[in-house]
């Protein structure tokens, strides 16, 4: 039976319970909008930080990663429904159906949904296989680590590459698999990614690139991992990174356009009216006119300064977005600012063995900059990339 909440002024849902979320109803009350503002999460947490659930959390160094504590929520009049996941939308009557059968009018709605992490379908159903995307998943990962010896971490992305790091400040043998040359090959190429290989032999874990798994044994429980080269690795852990995707699929039938991601334009307009969207699950258009859908924590805040005033017919600020993100692995911080690409020209300035700075060009310009360990250096060069500086201007 469906429950219809209704009412003259619906006001603004927003469905996500992440950061997306959270940085939207906040602009909207700081916008001096007075309105009903309702979050509808799948999570029965109160919306929380996800990057510290790879490195703090999964090491036992820190528990309450929540973004906000209750009373900001009350305070500021806006109301969760948590353990409520989001299952249909219908843009013509401008209703949320949830998994419970509520429906919820809104006047205006924000898609901040996130991802959801990739798995392998061939993987069997065994106790020790995990992914890491959500609270109560780290807090299980935690768990299982404690008690492990051998953990196999599928894929040398970020979270993989996070992942292992954080294992082996627990104690734990890590091998570290991936079908590339090297780790985070695809976001930085294979000059960078032999980099971070570097760091993480030096703190013991076996990185084995250009190779994929092939098999994952066991009986109940994973006990190995045989490769496609034909190495079987014993494993009672086995980490599952290999990506994700936006989430979208409750947006089927609706209407809304979905490639990669929900399209947006620049401001963050779906294609159906009063519905937004922002955060990963968010494909924007950039000034030269493509979609471009970015995964990093800092982008989100400044999708929301964008985002809040145009729904409610403001001026949105102008001003330049130099995408920026981080990752902590041991005791380097890789950042990155711009929008770096494989198949960039690299320019490795600085190598001391372990920390490293390099400037990626592009067309002759700064296209972006990736330090480890160099944070003063890499945040100094905002402005050119800014500018779309000639790469001469950064070397010097």
């Amino acid at each position: 039976m469906k429950l219809h909440v209704t009412g003259s002024a619906n006001g603004v849902v927003i469905v996500g319970g992440g950061l997306a979320a959270v940085r939207t109803a906040e602009q909207l009350r700081r916008a001096n909008y007075t309105g009903p503002i309702t979050i509808v999460s799948d999570e029965v947490h109160l919306p929380y930080d996800r990057p510290p659930l790879s490195k703090e959390v999964l090491r036992s160094e820190v528990d309450d990663v929540t973004l906000k504590p209750r009373e900001f929520y009350d305070e500021y009049r806006i109301t969760l429904r948590l353990g409520s996941a989001a299952t249909g939308l219908d843009t013509t009557e401008q209703t949320v159906t949830l998994d419970d059968g509520t429906v919820l009018g809104y006047d205006q709605l924000v898609i901040a949904t996130g991802l959801v992490p990739r798995r392998i379908p061939s993987f069997p159903d065994l106790v020790g296989i995990r992914v890491l995307r959500s609270y109560d998943e780290s807090i299980a990962l935690r768990r299982h680590a404690l008690r492990a010896r051998h953990a196999v971490v599928v894929g040398a992305g970020f979270i993989g590459c996070e992942v292992a790091a954080s294992l082996r400040g627990l104690g734990v043998g890590v091998v570290l698999v991936e079908p590339q040359p090297a780790p985070l090959a695809g976001a930085l190429g294979a000059q960078i990614g032999e980099l971070v290989a570097r760091l993480h032999r030096s703190e013991g874990v076996e990185v084995r690139t250009e190779v994929a798994v092939a098999e994952v044994r066991g009986a109940g429980h994973v006990d190995s991992v045989v490769l496609t080269d034909g190495a079987e690795l014993t494993a009672d852990l086995v980490v599952v990174g290999v990506g994700s995707r936006p989430a979208t699929e409750w947006l089927n039938g609706s209407g809304i356009k979905v490639d990669d991601g929900v399209i947006c334009d620049e401001a963050g307009h779906t294609s159906a009216p009063n519905v937004w969207a922002l955060g990963d699950v968010a494909s924007w258009r950039n000034p030269m006119g493509h979609q471009v859908r970015v995964e990093h924590w800092s982008n989100v805040a400044e999708q929301a300064r964008v985002v809040v005033p145009a729904m409610l017919g403001q001026q949105a600020p102008s001003h330049v977005v130099v995408p920026y993100f981080w990752s902590d692995q041991y005791d380097i911080k890789i950042q990155c600012l711009g929008e770096p690409q494989a198949t960039d020209i690299v320019h490795l300035v600085e190598d001391d063995g372990r920390r490293f700075l390099a400037y990626y060009e592009r067309d002759g310009v700064v296209a972006g900059v990736v330090g480890g360990g160099m944070a003063g250096k890499v945040m100094k060069t905002r402005a050119k990339i800014a500018a779309a500086a000639p790469i001469s201007e950064v070397l010097g």
